[in-house]
């Protein structure tokens, strides 16, 4: 198995997800909700850069190998995953919306895998779309941890309430469109393989 410092990054990422989670149960006592709050947040949202500086400091280095490729977006499932059932546990994000966001990932995860086994994998990789569906995921999130009026400068702030839920309704349509663009992408070789008239 390899071993660089963008390879230490994806693993640093696994390692903060249950931190992300575990605030959540520490007592009153140790921490405020606000404070979990804010902990969860800032948590998530260091996990999220090492997401980006890995893949950035890879390339840039030429330190990429598969077993990065491998590890890099399970890691960012295992992440995602764990901020939503959070979410859902706490009351701020309903069910649904996070059965879409995972069960996307799951089915293209499968259909990419599927892909490359017949050697067809560059006909569903990622594009601008799942980035950008990614990207409203990536910040939703962390405004739904944080879960309050989020001070800008003196006077000025923002609800991370209204524009968490803005962003991840945003995300669960992008992640429908982004799926049904990626099924049709793959859609010629699911037909002539799966024996579809």
């Amino acid at each position: 198995m390899p071993f660089n410092f963008p390879i230490f990054l994806t693993w640093l990422r696994i390692v903060l997800i249950p931190l992300v989670v575990g605030v959540f149960y520490l007592p009153d006592m140790m921490m405020s909700p606000a404070h979990r709050n804010l902990a969860a947040a800032t948590i998530f949202i260091m996990a999220a850069l090492t997401d980006w500086f890995d893949g950035y400091l890879a390339r840039k280095w030429n330190q990429t190998s598969a077993f990065g490729a491998f590890l890099d977006p399970v890691a960012d499932k295992l992440m995602v995953t764990a901020a939503l059932l959070v979410l859902v546990q706490l009351a701020r994000l309903d069910s649904a919306i996070a059965l879409i966001i995972v069960g996307r990932e799951i089915a293209i995860s499968a259909l990419r895998e599927w892909m490359a086994q017949i050697g067809a994998s560059k006909s569903v990789a990622v594009n601008s779309l799942g980035k950008f569906k990614t990207t409203c995921q990536m910040i939703a999130i962390p405004m739904l941890l944080f879960y309050g009026p989020l001070p800008l400068a003196p006077g000025v702030s923002i609800d991370t309430r209204v524009w968490g839920m803005w962003l991840v309704l945003l995300a669960a349509f992008l992640t429908i469109w982004s799926m049904l663009y990626y099924m049709k992408l793959a859609w010629p070789q699911i037909r002539e393989r799966g024996g579809i008239v």
